[in-house]
């Protein structure tokens, strides 16, 4: 691959800088400057992040009781970590951003999918940051059954439940630390940070995951250079 020249590269890095900037000032600025501290003591005041803890908390204890540990075990925390850039985006694309329609006299349109549109009409709204808890309480007994029933090894079953509750617990602390009033100083948050909210202020259409940056957006076409896209007349009113 050919090495950009410094000028090109100090343009486009003057022209992020322009883009943050006018995120920050714009539309959806920060109130207020708050600590990591503030925002922790924040996230723990809403329901989700204690659902999916005591579910991560409970996994890990069962998973100790079992004196039996192997490598292959850990093959399914990392394929979960590997893919779950993609199973993001894929949930984000088809699941959140669901177009209502009917199939005869019943409406299909999911609570997720409500919520996720009332979510980009006021993203200041913390509590809409948030997986429903309606959701959580059949999809983390879901997570159970999937891993005390599919998997034949118990221990392997237990590594999955820990690692996929830690996944969904990871992914509610950057989602609402985004929406949050925390200002982002490590470069890899800044950009995830950049990234979510040019979906939420700039257009609804592209930058889909939450938790990194460039990853699953690049490997299917939705992360554009700022500069060349439009601004949603719809960024907060989801399919007009």
């Amino acid at each position: 691959m050919t090495k950009a020249s410094p000028g090109i590269e100090a343009k486009a890095a003057a022209r992020l800088a322009r883009d943050v900037a006018r995120l920050e000032s714009g539309p959806g600025a920060r109130r207020t400057s708050q600590s990591l501290g503030q925002a922790a003591r924040g996230f723990v005041r809403h329901p989700s992040p204690w659902l999916i803890g005591s579910v991560l908390v409970g996994g890990a204890v069962a998973r100790g009781f079992v004196h039996r540990y192997s490598w292959t075990e850990l093959l399914v925390p990392v394929a979960l970590v590997v893919l779950f850039p993609v199973i993001e985006w894929v949930v984000h694309v088809c699941v959140l951003h669901w177009r209502p329609r009917r199939v005869g006299p019943v409406a299909v349109d999911s609570l997720l999918a409500r919520k996720h549109r009332a979510h980009h009409a006021d993203p200041r709204d913390l509590p809409l940051v948030f997986i429903p808890w309606q959701v959580e309480l059949w999809l983390l007994p879901a997570y159970v059954v999937v891993a005390l029933v599919v998997f034949t090894d118990r221990a392997a079953g237990l590594s999955f439940l820990v690692a996929a509750t830690a996944l969904m617990l990871g992914y509610e602390w950057v989602h609402y630390l985004v929406h949050s009033d925390y200002r982002p100083r490590s470069r890899p948050f800044r950009a995830v940070w950049r990234n979510h909210r040019l979906h939420h202020y700039k257009n609804e259409h592209y930058w889909f995951t939450v938790t990194s940056a460039g990853t699953a957006d690049r490997l299917f076409g939705t992360y554009p250079d700022a500069a060349d896209v439009e601004t949603s007349p719809t960024v907060k009113a989801l399919h007009g």
